[in-house]
């Protein structure tokens, strides 16, 4: 099982400013959210707040709107929306959970609630960081 890392996710109540720093000040190339496929997110699941993208070439920032409710909508324990996380890819998400699951640790399974082209994890580190793992899945 591979990962490798992925994107760093910070939230915001103003994505705009935010993406306005990283490609203004910190010299980012802005990526058009076309190139991330989302879910239409309803009462029940799904995500459907503000979304920029910036990448210096090799790493992803995905800037996303806080939203505090997005676990408690999605019948889940973590939320990665409040504060932020890391994201790792992975080419075997189940084996991934297995490896989990074998040392204890609690994940939310999102599916493909947010992402439409991949499986998300979220989970805790031992400080309270949430952690992402997800693997590509093909498009619908």
């Amino acid at each position: 099982m591979k990962l490798e890392f992925h994107h760093i996710n910070y939230v915001s109540h103003d994505v705009e400013a935010l993406h306005d720093f990283y490609t203004k000040i910190m010299k980012m190339d802005d990526i058009a959210p076309q190139n991330f496929p989302r879910t239409t997110a309803t009462s029940k699941t799904g995500y459907d707040g503000n979304i920029k993208f910036a990448t210096e070439g090799s790493m992803q920032m995905h800037l996303a709107e806080r939203d505090l409710d997005v676990a408690v909508r999605n019948g889940l324990h973590i939320n990665p929306v409040e504060r932020g996380h890391i994201a790792f890819r992975t080419d075997d998400i189940d084996g991934f959970k297995k490896h989990l699951k074998d040392n204890g640790i609690q994940y939310a399974d999102y599916g493909t609630a947010f992402a439409a082209e991949w499986h998300q994890i979220f989970f805790y580190d031992p400080e309270g960081n949430i952690i992402e793992v997800h693997q590509q899945v093909p498009e619908d």
